[in-house]
């Protein structure tokens, strides 16, 4: 049985990628990738309160003029918003905006939408796979300013590893 090396505050993210490789190694759906990778990242990464995915979904409401909606994925933590607006939040605005957000206080960041109260800092990161984004790899924590440069790197070569291993094919992209 495979098990995670303890929680760190300062994670070895060459290893986690070994160990995502290997978890990933041999499958390709997108819920067991996801379920499969949140759960590495909670129990790897000390401070987390949440770890998980949003994937686009038809918008609810068209005539909003949005693209896609982000709808609650495969996930690790505490019961989630289910459906987050693109554009709104640091979720929305990741996917909109198609880059990182590393946000070191999320009560200060404009039109935060609070999960978890509990939730102090954050980064999200687009996932995107040949041009289209697919939706968002969204972590908390209850420390403030809990993500540095470092975090940033190793989650997005960690994110970059789990798109190549995984078929989004059914899932609505923008």
């Amino acid at each position: 049985m495979f098990e995670t090396s303890a929680a760190s505050d300062k994670p070895d993210y060459d290893l986690l990628n070994k160990q995502l490789a290997s978890i990933l190694e041999g499958e390709r759906a997108l819920m067991t990738n996801a379920a499969q990778f949140s759960a590495l990242i909670f129990n790897s990464i000390s401070d987390l309160n949440w770890a998980g995915f949003y994937f686009c979904s038809e918008a609810r409401t068209a005539d909003q003029g949005r693209p896609c909606d982000l709808l609650l994925g495969a996930f690790q933590g505490k019961v989630a918003c289910v459906r987050i607006p693109f554009g709104r939040g640091v979720c929305g605005s990741a996917a909109q905006e198609r880059k990182t957000f590393l946000v070191p206080d999320v009560h200060a960041f404009p039109g935060h939408i609070a999960c978890d109260s509990a939730s102090n800092s954050e980064i999200v990161i687009p996932i995107i796979k040949d041009g289209k984004l697919y939706g968002v790899l969204d972590i908390d924590s209850p420390r403030l300013a809990r993500f540095n440069a470092e975090d940033q790197a190793g989650l997005e070569s960690m994110l970059a590893a789990f798109i190549a291993a995984t078929d989004f094919g059914s899932l609505p992209s923008v």
